[in-house]
C-alpha cells in the first residue's frame, strides 16, 4: 500500500504545472550546474520532483539522482613520445571562446518564451473586432498552432521521447504525460485548430496560457532594463497578483466552448467529432491535478446558477442531467 500511494504521489508530482508557477521557475534559475546536465530530462525531472517535496507535498519520497556518464576521451593515457632537446618553441594552445551569455541565450527557456510571446501576439489580433476576416482566422490559427508547438517542445524537453516505438513503450510514455499542463493544452489546440469554423474565444485559454509563460522570463531577464521598468513592470506585477483569476477566467472559458459546441450541433456549423473529443478533453480537465481546481469550481458555479432554474423551469431534464454528470464524473 505504501509503494501504490507513494508511485501515486510521484504521477501526481510529474504531472504538476511546473512551467505556470512562478516560484519553481525563480527556483530552477537559482539552480547552478553546468548546461549539459541542465538539458538532460532526468536531472530537470529530479529538481522538479525535489521542490514539490519541498513546497507541496513533503511525504513525497525521493530516490537519489543516477546519472550515467560517457568515459571522457580526453582522460585516456597517451603513450609516452620521445623528448628532443632543443631550442623548440612548444605549441601555443588556442584559446577557446567564450560561450555568447545575455538574457536571450537559446536555450529552452528563451525558445518557450519567444513561442508563447508570439502565442500572445497572434491572440491579440484574432480577438481584435476590427482586423479583417481572412487576417483575423489566420491569426486564430497561428495562435492554437504556436501553442501547440510551445507544448510539443515543453514535452520533449521535460520528458524525452519514448524509449521505444512500439505499443507498450507509447503507452507507457502517455501515462506519464497524459495529465501534465502542456499535454491537455496540445490537445485543446488540435482540437479546435483542426476544424472548419473557428471559434475565435477559443484562444482565450491559450492566450492566458502564454501569458503566464511570458511574465516570469520577463522579470527574471529585463528586470533591470529601462524599457521594463517604465512599461513592463506594472502590467507584469498585475498579472502575477491576478494568477488565479486568469486561471479561473480560463477554466470558466474552457466549460462554456464545451456548451457551445453542443449548441453547434444544431447548426451547419456543426462538428460532432470534435465535440465528443473536446468533452473527453473537459472531462481530463476535471481530473488533471494540474486544472482540477478551477474546472471544479467552474462547475459548481454553473450548477449553483442553473439547477434551480432547471428544476424549477424544466423538471423533465433532471434525469437527461443526471445520466450525463454521471457519465462526466466516471473515471476511465
Amino acid at each position: 500500500m505504501a509503494s501504490d500511494l507513494q508511485e501515486q504521489k510521484k504521477a501526481q508530482a510529474l504531472a504538476y504545472d511546473y512551467e505556470g508557477d512562478s516560484k519553481w521557475i525563480e527556483y530552477w534559475a537559482n539552480v547552478l550546474m553546468p548546461e549539459d546536465m541542465a538539458a538532460k530530462p532526468e536531472v530537470r525531472r529530479h529538481y522538479q520532483l525535489k521542490y514539490y517535496q519541498r513546497h507541496i507535498d513533503p511525504e513525497l519520497k525521493l530516490e537519489g539522482l543516477s546519472i550515467k556518464k560517457k568515459p571522457s576521451t580526453s582522460t585516456r593515457a597517451e603513450p609516452e613520445r620521445p623528448v628532443h632537446q632543443g631550442t623548440s618553441r612548444p605549441r601555443s594552445q588556442p584559446t577557446p571562446t567564450p560561450a555568447a551569455s545575455g538574457p536571450l541565450r537559446l536555450d529552452r527557456q528563451t525558445i518557450q518564451f519567444l513561442a508563447n510571446a508570439w502565442v500572445l501576439i497572434m491572440a491579440i489580433l484574432a480577438l481584435f473586432p476590427f482586423l479583417p476576416r481572412g487576417l483575423g482566422d489566420r491569426a486564430y490559427r497561428f495562435t492554437l498552432w504556436g501553442t501547440a508547438v510551445a507544448c510539443g517542445h515543453s514535452l520533449y524537453s521535460a520528458y524525452g521521447a519514448p524509449r521505444s516505438w512500439n505499443w507498450q513503450g507509447l503507452q507507457a510514455w502517455l501515462q506519464s504525460i497524459i495529465m501534465g499542463a502542456d499535454f491537455l493544452h496540445l490537445l485543446y489546440c488540435i482540437a479546435f485548430a483542426s476544424s472548419f469554423s473557428p471559434i475565435k474565444y477559443a484562444v482565450v485559454p491559450v492566450a492566458c496560457r502564454a501569458l503566464e509563460q511570458v511574465v516570469p522570463y520577463l522579470k527574471r531577464n529585463f528586470n533591470n532594463t529601462t524599457l521594463y521598468r517604465k512599461f513592463l513592470a506594472k502590467p507584469c506585477a498585475l498579472v502575477e497578483a491576478n494568477t488565479v483569476a486568469i486561471r479561473s477566467l480560463s477554466a470558466n472559458v474552457e466549460v462554456g466552448l464545451g456548451f457551445l459546441l453542443i449548441f453547434m450541433v444544431v447548426t451547419p456549423q456543426r462538428n460532432l467529432v470534435q465535440t465528443l473529443v473536446y468533452w473527453q478533453l473537459l472531462k481530463l480537465k476535471y481530473q488533471s491535478p494540474t486544472s482540477s481546481t478551477y474546472h471544479r469550481n467552474a462547475w459548481t458555479k454553473l450548477s449553483a446558477r442553473v439547477m434551480p432554474l432547471i428544476h424549477r423551469f424544466a423538471p423533465f431534464l433532471q434525469t437527461p442531467i443526471g445520466y450525463a454528470k454521471s457519465w462526466f464524473l466516471r473515471t476511465g
